[in-house]
C-alpha cells in the first residue's frame, strides 16, 4: 500500500482581533497504513467561512473552539484514492468535514458519498447546494417564516450565504429583495445577476438612511449576516409583524472592544418583532425538502452563484482573511488541485 501523507494548516495561537499568519502553522503528516473501514481522499476544495473566526475563540458558542495545535475543521469536497470500505469506493467523490488539509485518511463514516453532476462543478456542494443554501433556506422558512408577498432585507448579501438568500426569497415569492454590500461592483452584481429590486453600498453613508431610501414601504423580513449598524437600521425599517432571522454578525468578530448596541430595541416592543438567531444544527431535517426544492430550482436554470476561487492549500489563510475582509464575491474556496479528468 502506498505511503500517504497530507499537507495541514493547524490553530497554534487564538488570534486577539484580526487574526495573523503567526496564529496558524503548516505541517506535514505521514499517515499509517490504510485501516479496515478508512478511505484516502485528496480534497479538490477546501471552504474557508466566517464562522470559523468564532471557532478560534475559547469561549462557548454553539460547537466546540477549535483545539491549539490541531487542523482547523470544515468542509471540504475530494475524490477517494485508495478505500478499505466497500460503501465508499475509489473515485467516489465525497464531501467532509476534516478542514484545512489538502488530503485526509480516516474511517469512511466522516465521509459523505455526493452524486455526480454533469457540467456542474464539485465546489457547488459546499455552497449553493450545500451549507450555505441550506442556511439561507433554514433563516428565510424556519426561522423569519417569509410569506409571499413581503419584503426581505438582507446584509452582507453578497457573500456566499446572501447571494442564496435573495435567490430563495424571491423563489418563495418575496414581493421586493434588497440587499447591502461593501462596494459599487458588489451592488451591481446584487441588482443584475442576483435580481435584487434595490441595494447599497453600506460605506456611502448611514445604513439607517440608505436602507430608508431603498426600503420607502419598510421591511418585513431581515436576514442579518452583519450585525451592528446593520441591525440597528433594520430595526428601524420593520414594519409590524417585521421578523428576524440572525444568522452572522461578522462585523464584531474581529472585534477587541464590545461594540454598542442597538439604540432603538423599543420597536420591538411597539413594532411586535421578533429577532431570533439560529445555526444549522437543530435544523438538519430540513435538508431533504431543501435539497428537492434547490435541485429542481438549479436544474431550471433559475439558480446564480459566484466563486472566489484561491489556489494552493498553503494559501489558505490568506484565503479566509481575504474573506472576512470582504474581499470574495460569492463563496471563498481554496482550490487543491485540478478535479480528476480536468
Amino acid at each position: 500500500m502506498s505511503d500517504f501523507s497530507t499537507t495541514q494548516i493547524q490553530l497554534v495561537s487564538r488570534p486577539t482581533g484580526w487574526p495573523t499568519p503567526e496564529n496558524f502553522r503548516t505541517v506535514e503528516v505521514s499517515c499509517g497504513d490504510l485501516q479496515p473501514g478508512e478511505v484516502r481522499v485528496r480534497n479538490e476544495f477546501v471552504s474557508v467561512d466566517p464562522y470559523m473566526r468564532g471557532r478560534m475563540r475559547d469561549a462557548r458558542s454553539y460547537v466546540a473552539p477549535y483545539e491549539l495545535g490541531t487542523t482547523i475543521g470544515g468542509g471540504a469536497v475530494g475524490r477517494v484514492v485508495e478505500s478499505a470500505a466497500a460503501d465508499v469506493p475509489v473515485g467516489a467523490l465525497v464531501l467532509h468535514q476534516h478542514g484545512w488539509t489538502d488530503a485526509v485518511q480516516a474511517d469512511a463514516s466522516t465521509f459523505r458519498v455526493l452524486p455526480e453532476l454533469p457540467g456542474v462543478p464539485d465546489s457547488v456542494h459546499l455552497h449553493i447546494l450545500g451549507m450555505t443554501g441550506l442556511t439561507a433556506y433554514v433563516g428565510l422558512t424556519r426561522i423569519a417564516e417569509l410569506q409571499p408577498g413581503e419584503t426581505v432585507f438582507v446584509s452582507g448579501a453578497a457573500g456566499a450565504v446572501g447571494t442564496a438568500v435573495g435567490q430563495i426569497a424571491r423563489l418563495l415569492g418575496a414581493k421586493r429583495v434588497i440587499g447591502s454590500a461593501g462596494s459599487a461592483e458588489k451592488v451591481e452584481l446584487l441588482t443584475g445577476k442576483y435580481g435584487y429590486d434595490a441595494a447599497f453600498n453600506y460605506k456611502d453613508g448611514d445604513v439607517r438612511e440608505l436602507l430608508a431610501k431603498a426600503a420607502p414601504e419598510g421591511i418585513d423580513v431581515f436576514f442579518d449576516n452583519v450585525g451592528g449598524d446593520h441591525l440597528e437600521a433594520a430595526m428601524a425599517a420593520f414594519n409590524d409583524g417585521g421578523r428576524g432571522a440572525l444568522c452572522g454578525a461578522i462585523s464584531g468578530y474581529n472585534t477587541t472592544e464590545k461594540p454598542a448596541g442597538p439604540d432603538n430595541m423599543a420597536n420591538m416592543i411597539t413594532r411586535g418583532l421578533t429577532l431570533k438567531g439560529f445555526t444549522l444544527a437543530s435544523y438538519f431535517h430540513v435538508a431533504p425538502e431543501f435539497q428537492e426544492k434547490m435541485s429542481g430550482w438549479f436544474a431550471e436554470g433559475k439558480i446564480s452563484y459566484d466563486e472566489t476561487v484561491v489556489d494552493g492549500i498553503e494559501n489558505t489563510v490568506d484565503a479566509f482573511l481575504d474573506m472576512m475582509r470582504g474581499g470574495n464575491i460569492g463563496k471563498m474556496l481554496v482550490r487543491v488541485g485540478e478535479p480528476a479528468g480536468q
